[in-house]
């Protein structure tokens, strides 16, 4: 199978060329019984001389778990600086972007790069945050502000319990269908997310773009929120199938660093969410 995960594909491809096997060799989709269900030539290929050596849930864990502490730190970095340094992270902003591009579509995935990533991502989340935050206290004209970045982070959390428990329980399936419908669904929403961009500098909706106008700008915002934990469901079984394909255990930072893009993209559009909300309550 053919997978849609730009990062399992790449680690699958590089995996097949090292191993000299046929690149692009058809395998099942049933990943319940990868002993039984993948080409075994491909399987064999894919894990190589030391087959103990290959990626497994723990690793996975282990290292989004690492990146998280090293993205708290730098989002401490970026909460205290945001106000008298509003530059470190903008800068944070730059190499988060460059670095998730590499890390995205580089054949070798580095430990280094992607936890350098996580330093800058954590700045930009830390400086965005404040700035969020900042924005409801001064339009709660003195009524008490909503912690906001608090309620973010726990409806983070929930949502990534809820789609892991979902996909665990098989009540969501991905498949081809699903597959087809997500990708729409997210190119219809970065479109959309372009032109109100667009529309924010003309000062539609208070700056917000379409997001800010009305019930419009709610229903967008629980679009994204929604596509972003679907998301969360891609990744589940991007894990799954790096796991059934054998993949080198070195994948597993790939994984992880996917993962990590994912919570961090929910955590922003719950945040936004609930920054409208507020915003529009007063």
């Amino acid at each position: 199978m053919q997978t849609r995960n730009p990062a399992l594909r790449s680690a699958i491809k590089n995996a097949e060329e090292n191993a000299g096997a046929p690149t692009g060799t058809p395998v099942s989709t049933d990943y319940s019984n990868p002993s039984g269900s993948i080409d075994q030539q491909l399987q064999d290929a894919l894990r190589g001389p030391n087959a103990a050596n290959t990626m497994q849930l723990p690793d996975v864990i282990a290292k989004t778990g690492l990146m998280f502490a090293i993205l708290l730190v730098g989002a401490v970095v970026g909460w205290t600086t945001a106000m008298s340094s509003p530059w470190v992270w903008m800068v944070g902003a730059v190499g988060a972007m460059i670095l998730g591009l590499v890390n995205a579509f580089k054949r070798q995935v580095s430990p280094i790069l992607v936890m350098a990533y996580a330093v800058f991502e954590g700045v930009l989340l830390g400086g965005l945050s404040h700035w969020y935050n900042e924005m409801v206290a001064a339009n709660s004209q003195g009524v008490a502000a909503q912690p906001i970045v608090l309620q973010a982070v726990i409806g983070t959390f929930v949502a990534f319990a809820v789609m892991l428990a979902l996909y665990s329980g098989k009540v969501i399936k991905v498949n081809g269908t699903f597959k087809k419908v997500f990708f729409v669904a997210i190119i219809s929403y970065l479109v959309i997310g372009l032109v109100s961009l667009v529309a924010a500098l003309f000062g539609v909706g208070g700056g917000w773009g379409f997001y800010g106008v009305g019930g419009l700008g709610i229903v967008l915002c629980l679009f994204g929120v929604a596509l972003a934990a679907f998301s969360l469901v891609m990744d589940f079984e991007s894990i799954q199938q790096g796991i059934a394909y054998g993949l080198p255990e070195r994948e597993s930072w790939r994984m992880a660093f996917g993962l990590m893009v994912t919570l961090v993209w929910l955590y922003m559009e719950i945040l936004r969410l609930l920054a409208i909300v507020n915003s529009n309550s007063r």
